[in-house]
Formats: structure tokens, C-alpha cells, sequence
């Protein structure tokens, strides 16, 4: 069967054209079909000059971006686009109360004023091998060689010891690619569910230097207001550069490094764009879920989304009411604010559109059609199983628990800065290398650039009790019997002790060792044990759940790439790089019909209310630079506006943020960065009518850099 499905994936990368807007494709196995469609839709490229391992290719401009975004380099000097809120954590670190350039904006006059960003890194995939046949070999020579082992295990012991057993694999293969490629990072991904397997190879540049960003006001432009929201006047950009060594290789920050020397960049077009021009998007987009079946999209709205709507809401509240009082404070919490509301407003619109759109309605006809399919046939019978009954138990077996563990997250893990502190703290305590315990001190050193103690213990004292309000009492962890014993159920008061008998409020705790005795009288390294304690216990108790749900998903997606194998089938994102074609299209969806691009009239127009909405605001100077109306080269030449933003139908998702959106002949004309509200659901299920990528106009981005910034040298640099 896994030979069966081998053939099966081959031929559903070649399957591909029913539907030439939807879909993440590899750009290393773009089939000779694809290539046809895309070149029907107005591609002028060769599959070669899109990738090409042995010389350079569209690729090779191409960047990911810290790990959680995209950028493209757009300059033979090394200079990387990328989105506003991609490098806005960056910026941030680099502003201060007294040279506030995430406010104000930041224009490096010359190469010497460009600040180096620490901690950011940029990749450059060099090529991408298929090793799908090997992990499959390794796997079925594991089950022959240790079946006296597998009896002892139960139910699904193939399932139990895979993920170990291919990680091992996935492991030798990376080790001996980076013999070959000593220089360079190897990583081996999983892609279809677990079904298939690739290893990805990059050249990873550590020097990173801001050069430009325009002030707040214009690169989150409109805000939460209008985050996900279409019409659009973001100018959502920001510019860095790519440092190395004089041999031009990777190297750590160095004042003697110099500016990348680029084998291949993104050339720029102004010429603009119409309606039903060609559009693709190239990046690394973070993770869709097209596969999941319709238990999993049950879980994952009522529980992973809901949590994330609940927890996030209350810790942005009191954040909000902080910032809003006090200048340092929002700078402080700025970037965190922004990373939490992104993905609490994400998970509303996903869920108001699964609802809206009937999605877990339609996979279960699907899964219908896939149980009377397996039915039909005796083979099938006997490899696929039971697989739907099976997930469906499985999920209702680990319902509870899950939903104890998205909240336990949500209100701990990824709440207060305290107990994210003490999880570091804890991490380097256990470190084995020094190099793992450098890392770990960094952490913690960072965590408190951001972290002002009244605020955390407001947002703590919140998230105690909002968690003891949405789980049941079994899944409260212990300290929650201290705060009713100890501090007759005050919760803040239990939160200020635990800020005074804690060594974690001072940065020189990641240069003291603490004994075990002294671990259990730190009040917060104690509650993170308590936290982690239940986490562990829970996790525990859905654990054969949650193998059997890993193995019958894997299933479902096989199966679903065999009884479609007619019909175009790429795998779910998962932080690799992807190609996604389409063209500039306007949108009609239930607010109506909209133009697929904005201009400044309907920027200066939003401005007006800005009375009323805060986000609306620029600057006295940028509203009179825009009202002036001189827009040069950069208005468009056949409707005589300055846009701003448009539409296309392209595929995007998290991640794919700062995507260089090219034309037909591979030209930057935009930088992507974000879908749109009635399509929130597209993670999960791709609505053809309704998913547009909103990108802003790269006429936009550099009328910006040169009529704001005046930074000429940046424009010759790019090719005007």
C-alpha cells in the first residue's frame, strides 16, 4: 500500500489545474500540467527559472524571515522587503522611550546607520530531496526486526513507537546531509499528513540590520479595526539587509561584515497591474489543516480557537487598559499585543466562517463518500480499517482533557511573562550543553526588555481566575488549593507573594543555581510545577487517544488522496517553501462588490474619522504629504491614482506574510500580507469564491521610502 500511495502522490502533483487559484505547491516538483496552467494564466517563466539547483532561479530571492515570516531580496547589495508587522518585534527592540522609531519610523542614511537586529535570521532554501522511500524502508525494517517488542504494546503499536522511530530516521538523514553540507541547515519535514517525506536544504544568514520603516501610523495602518478586513491602506512594509563576511558567506554580527553580495534578486516593477493579470506568491507559509477530518475541525473550534478567543481576550484587556495609560508601557507591550490579537481575531473569523460556510457539514459528506469507498473493496477494508469510527472515539475520548490543556496553555504557557520566565529558567537549569544554556539565558534576558511587574500581575491574577471558570475542578493544578487555603481565595493577594518570594523578577537569575529546596520555596518556579504536573497528568490519560487520532488522520488523508487521485491534491503548509498562482481579482462576498485595489482618497478618507478611531491616525506631516497628491512614477498610469493595496486569489495563510507577489515575468509588484475575514476558514477549507490575499502595491512601498523617508540611495540601490 505505501508503494500504491507513492504512485498515488506522483500523480496528484501532476493532477493539477481544476481550481489554478487554490493550493500551496512545492516549487521543486512543479509538474510539466501546472507549469501549462500557470503559463495559460500569463507565467512567462521557465520551470528552471523558477528552480534550479544548479544554477540560480526566482527561489534564490526568496527569503524566510525569522523563521515566521517571508521576505524576498530585491537588490544585488542584499536588501530583503518583507511586511511592517514581520519586522515590527524587531523594530521594537531597537526603539527607545527617547528614539522611539517604531513610532516614528527609522531611515538609515548610509550603510554605516543600519542597525544590526539581534536574534533575527533569514534562510535561503537551496534545494529539496525527496526522502519518502527511505523513512518508509526504515519504518518497515523497524516493524520486522522488533515485533517481540510491538506485541507487548496493545492496541496500534505500529503507531505507538512511529514517531520515535522516524524522527531517529528523519535524524540520520539530516546528520548526513549536514556532513555533505557542513555550512549549511538540513531539515526533514513531514508533508500529506505524515505520508510523505522531504528534506529541505538552506543557507541561513545570522547579520541582520534594519535599514527602513515607516512610522506605526502608516505600517499597521487601520489596525485591529481592519486586520483580516478588505478595502485596505496598510502600507505594511519594512526593509532590512543581509550582512556577511568578506569570503560572502553566513556569519555572526560583525562590524567588518558587509553587505551581502546576491546571486539572484527580485527585479521591481512599477507598470502596475489590471485585472486577470497572472499572480504568484512565493513563501513559507505556516500551517493549513485541509486534511483534518470533521471531528478535528469540531475540536479545533471548540476547543484549540475558543480557548485562544477566551484567554486572549482577557489578557489583552488588561494590557490594553496599561498601554493606553502609559507611553512606556505600550512600547513595551507593543509587539506582544499585536502577536496576541492577530490570532485571537484569526480564530473568531475562522469560526464565524466554519459556521457560516457549513465546513464541518461538507467533510462529513466527504467522509460518507469516503467510508462507502473503503466498504467497496477488501483490500481497502483490511489497510484502512475502521479509520472513521476510530477518529470519531478518539476524539470524544480526549475532549475533556484537550480542552483542560488548550486553556492550561493559553492561560500559562503563553500568559503571564513570569511563568513564561520560570519555563525558561527551568530549561536552563536542565540544559546539558553550554550552548543550549546560552540560549535559554538569552531567552530570559529578552523576556524582560518586555516586562513591566504591574502589568503581570494584573494579567496573571486575571488568567487564575478566568481558568478556574472554564475548566472543571479536576483540572485545576495544585497551587489553585493554596490560593483558596492560604490566601482565603484572594487571588491577587497569593500573586503578590509570589512576586516577592521569587528570584525571577531580577536578570541575574539566569547566573544563580538554585537547590531543590530553594526551587520549592520560589513561588512561581512551584506554580510552574504545578502547572506542568496536570499538564503531564492530562496529557497522560488522552495519550492512546491521541495515537489513534495521529494514525487515522494519516489514513484519512491517504485516502483521500486515493479515491480523488483524478483530482489535484498538494500537501498542507508546514513552514516550507510554496508556490500559489492566480491573477488580480476584484470581490463580491455578502457586504457586497469591491474593487480589487484602493487609492489614497480612501486612505485620507479613513483619516477623517480618525476622531472616532485611533487607528486612523498618521502624522500631521504624512496627512499633508498625501493630500499634496504627488505621487511621480508611482501613481498608476492608466487609472492616474496612487494604489495603495490590491486583491488577488492567491492561496495564503500565517507565514506566508511578507511573500513577494510577482508577475508573469517573475517583477515584484507587491508584498502579501493578509487573507480576508469571510475566507478565515481557508486554513482549513479553501472557499474558491471568497479567499483573496490582500498585498500592498510595491508603488506604494517605494513612493513611501522615497517621498517620506527620502532615502534616494535605497531607490537607485533598487533599480529606479
Amino acid at each position: 500500500m505505501k508503494k500504491k500511495f507513492l504512485t498515488l502522490l506522483a500523480l496528484a502533483c501532476c493532477f493539477c489545474g481544476v481550481r489554478a487559484d487554490e493550493g500551496m505547491w512545492m516549487l521543486s516538483h512543479v509538474s510539466p500540467k501546472s507549469m501549462k496552467i500557470m503559463k495559460d494564466l500569463g507565467l512567462e517563466m521557465s520551470k528552471k527559472e523558477l528552480y534550479n539547483t544548479k544554477g540560480t532561479s526566482l527561489k534564490d530571492a526568496v527569503v524566510s524571515f525569522g523563521g515566521f515570516c517571508s521576505g524576498v531580496i530585491v537588490s544585488p547589495d542584499g536588501l530583503v522587503f518583507t511586511n511592517h508587522h514581520c519586522g515590527f518585534g524587531n523594530i521594537q527592540a531597537l526603539a527607545t522611550p527617547e528614539n522611539d522609531i517604531l513610532k516614528n519610523g527609522f531611515v538609515a542614511r548610509t550603510q554605516a546607520e543600519e542597525l544590526p537586529a539581534e536574534g533575527l535570521y533569514v534562510r535561503i532554501l537551496q534545494r529539496t530531496d525527496d526522502v519518502t522511500r527511505r523513512v518508509e524502508k526504515g519504518l518497515e525494517k523497524y516493524y520486522k526486526t522488533h515485533t517481540a517488542q510491538l506485541d507487548t504494546l496493545g492496541d496500534n503499536a505500529d503507531e505507538k513507537v512511529r514517531y520515535f522511530v522516524v524522527d531517529s530516521i528523519c535524524l540520520e538523514i539530516e546528520n548526513e546531509y549536514a556532513e555533505k553540507y557542513p555550512e549549511l541547515i538540513c531539515e526533514v519535514s513531514p508533508y500529506y499528513t505524515g505520508n510523505a517525506f522531504y528534506v529541505n536544504v538552506y543557507k541561513q544568514y545570522d547579520d541582520i540590520r534594519l535599514v527602513f520603516a515607516p512610522p506605526q501610523s502608516l505600517g499597521k495602518f487601520g489596525g485591529e479595526t481592519d486586520n483580516w478586513m478588505w478595502p485596505r491602506q496598510t502600507c505594511d512594509f519594512s526593509v532590512f539587509r543581509i550582512y556577511t563576511d568578506a569570503d560572502n558567506q553566513p556569519a555572526e554580527y560583525s562590524p567588518s561584515n558587509q553587505p551581502m553580495k546576491a546571486e539572484r534578486y527580485a527585479r521591481i516593477s512599477i507598470d502596475g497591474y489590471e485585472k486577470g493579470d497572472y499572480c504568484m506568491t512565493i513563501g513559507y507559509p505556516g500551517r493549513t489543516n485541509r486534511y483534518l477530518s470533521s471531528y478535528g475541525i469540531v475540536e479545533r473550534m471548540e476547543n484549540g480557537n475558543a480557548s485562544r478567543i477566551n484567554v486572549r481576550g482577557v489578557k489583552q484587556d488588561v494590557w490594553k487598559k496599561w498601554m493606553d495609560s502609559d507611553p512606556a508601557i505600550r512600547l513595551q507591550y507593543a509587539s506582544k499585543y499585536a502577536s496576541s490579537s492577530n490570532y485571537w481575531k484569526n480564530s473568531i473569523g475562522m469560526n464565524k466562517a466554519l459556521k457560516e460556510l457549513k465546513v464541518v457539514e461538507d467533510k462529513q459528506k466527504q467522509e460518507k463518500q469516503i467510508n462507502d469507498w473503503i466498504q467497496k473493496d477488501t483490500k481497502r477494508q483490511a489497510h484502512f480499517g475502521n479509520l472513521l469510527p476510530e477518529l470519531e472515539k478518539a476524539y470524544a475520548g480526549r475532549k475533556d482533557g484537550d480542552h483542560a490543556l488548550c486553556y492550561l496553555n493559553e492561560s500559562f504557557i503563553g500568559g503571564p511573562d513570569l511563568l513564561r520566565v520560570a519555563l525558561y529558567y527551568t530549561s536552563l537549569q536542565n540544559a546539558k550543553s553550554e550552548a543550549s544554556k546560552e540560549a535559554y539565558k538569552d531567552r530570559i534576558l529578552q523576556q524582560y526588555k518586555d516586562w513591566n511587574l504591574d502589568v503581570d500581575k494584573e494579567t496573571m491574577t486575571a488568567l487564575i481566575d478566568n481558568y478556574a471558570r472554564q475548566v472543571g475542578k479536576e483540572y485545576l493544578p495544585a497551587f489553585y488549593q493554596t490560593i483558596g487555603k492560604e490566601y482565603a481565595g484572594n487571588t491577587r493577594a497569593y500573586v503578590d507573594a509570589m512576586f516577592k518570594q521569587t528570584v525571577l523578577t531580577d536578570s541575574n537569575c539566569v547566573n544563580q543555581t538554585l537547590t531543590k529546596e530553594q526551587k520549592e520555596k520560589d513561588m512561581a518556579l512551584s506554580c510552574l510545577k504545578d502547572i506542568m504536573t496536570l499538564g503531564s497528568q492530562v496529557s497522560k490519560g488522552i495519550r492512546d487517544y491521541n495515537t489513534a487520532i495521529t494514525k487515522n488522520e494519516r489514513l484519512l488523508c491517504e485516502a483521500i488522496l486515493d479515491m480523488e487521485m483524478d483530482q489535484p491534491h498538494y500537501s498542507d503548509a508546514n513552514s516550507t517553501m510554496r508556490l500559489s498562482y492566480g491573477f488580480v481579482n476584484d470581490y463580491t462576498g455578502p457586504s457586497g462588490h469591491q474593487d480589487y485595489f484602493t487609492t489614497m482618497p480612501s486612505l485620507l478618507a479613513k483619516v477623517a474619522q480618525s476622531d472616532k478611531i485611533d487607528e486612523y491616525k498618521v502624522e500631521p506631516e504624512v496627512k499633508a504629504l498625501f493630500e499634496k497628491g504627488d505621487f511621480g512614477q508611482y501613481k498608476d498610469g492608466k487609472s492616474g491614482e496612487m494604489q495603495l493595496c490590491f486583491l488577488t486569489n492567491n492561496d495564503i495563510t500565517g507565514g506566508n506574510s511578507g511573500s513577494p507577489m510577482f508577475n508573469g515575468k517573475g517583477e515584484l509588484i507587491g508584498l502579501a500580507f493578509d487573507g480576508n475575514w469571510d475566507a478565515m476558514s481557508s486554513d482549513i477549507s479553501f472557499t474558491q469564491d471568497l479567499t483573496r490575499c490582500i498585498g500592498v502595491d510595491i508603488r506604494y512601498v517605494l513612493y513611501v521610502i522615497d517621498q517620506w523617508g527620502h532615502a534616494d540611495r535605497l531607490i537607485r540601490e533598487v533599480g529606479l
